[in-house]
């Protein structure tokens, strides 16, 4: 199955989604935009109808090289985007600091005031060149507005037929609890959490309350910020400005974890004649409650070899013996400091 509903909500999304962080080049070491437009009409072609974004990646530029990309084929995608990160206003609460791929210096806040929610989808209709967002999300929790707040002025653009289905993205189940009350007879979607054979915290919280409450789940990382690949030897180093060059996992100590782990299954992908990155993201979408993984791409290559992902199908044994060696992996969080 290449595609489910999302949650209650009358959406349908496709397995694997394509995150487009990187067509914003914020990040990730820059971006090409001709290449990231030719990436998702690749992943389109190939079966990845759902476009995630976000007006922070690249400070509007995603969004912008989305919607370039989507001229003409609208009526064949799903077209799901954030708001609550602000670079362009002190408003809100500070969340972190950072540099573009300009050398500009951005004071990120988390901003859910309904004003502010509001503008931003404006923002992002205009960016995007649509008329309607297929899934608008929370990006990040904010402090300081309360959720029914922001629901309700989601609530709003709901009913003036601006936002589709409403979701959030790494909200508690406390937190989620708030927002379905919140919006009433607007179901929420679904929530969107960190989850890969690396990070499983949401096995014990989210991923149940979720298939309690018929919540959809879009995971994000399924690749683990791209180590799960296994293509990142020990002797690969990043430049400045790509985010992984301050991971912990991709610190040596932990990176040479990973690739003994990789290693230890690598006859796995070989047995289903896939890559190591089909196998993480095929992993995640086998576990229940899972509604569909985002997986990012820079070129239309990548992009046909990540919808690979939506047709593997393992074995119970091979489920539990990936699930054995990736919970022996230890990562620690603070390399180099004994903690």
């Amino acid at each position: 199955m290449t595609s489910l509903p999302l949650g209650a909500s009358p959406l349908t999304v496709s397995r694997v989604i394509l995150g487009a962080w990187s067509f914003g080049g914020w990040y990730w070491g820059g971006a090409d935009d001709t290449a990231s437009c030719d990436a998702l009409r690749a992943a389109v072609d190939a079966g990845i109808t759902s476009i995630d974004t976000a007006p922070v990646y690249g400070f509007g530029r995603s969004e912008e090289v989305v919607g370039r990309a989507i001229q003409g084929i609208r009526d064949r995608v799903q077209v799901l985007t954030k708001i609550g990160l602000r670079w362009d206003t002190e408003e809100g609460a500070h969340f972190f600091d950072t540099v573009d791929p300009e050398g500009r210096a951005w004071r990120i806040t988390r901003n859910l005031r309904p004003d502010s929610v509001r503008w931003e989808v404006e923002q992002s209709l205009r960016r995007l060149g649509i008329e309607h967002i297929d899934l608008i999300q929370c990006h990040w929790p904010d402090p300081s507005t309360p959720i029914a707040d922001t629901m309700g002025a989601l609530r709003m653009l709901h009913a003036e037929g601006k936002v589709g289905a409403v979701g959030v993205s790494n909200f508690s189940t406390e937190q989620m609890d708030e927002a379905r009350t919140a919006l009433g007879d607007v179901p929420l979607a679904s929530d969107q959490p960190r989850y890969s054979l690396l990070h499983r915290e949401v096995e014990s919280t989210v991923l149940p309350y979720c298939l309690r409450n018929d919540v959809g789940v879009i995971v994000y990382s399924p690749m683990g910020r791209g180590i799960l690949t296994g293509r990142v030897s020990m002797d690969r180093s990043f430049p400045e400005g790509d985010g992984r060059r301050d991971d912990p996992l991709y610190h040596p100590e932990n990176r040479a974890k990973v690739l003994g782990a990789l290693d230890e299954i690598a006859d796995i992908a070989a047995s289903h004649n896939i890559t190591l990155a089909n196998l993480a993201v095929a992993w995640v979408l086998h576990q229940e409650g899972v509604t569909a993984a985002l997986v990012g791409a820079r070129t239309p290559d990548q992009a046909r070899e990540n919808a690979r992902a939506m047709d593997v199908r393992f074995s119970a044994d091979e489920l539990s013996r990936l699930r054995t060696v990736f919970s022996a992996v230890r990562i620690n969080k603070r390399p180099g400091s004994g903690a």
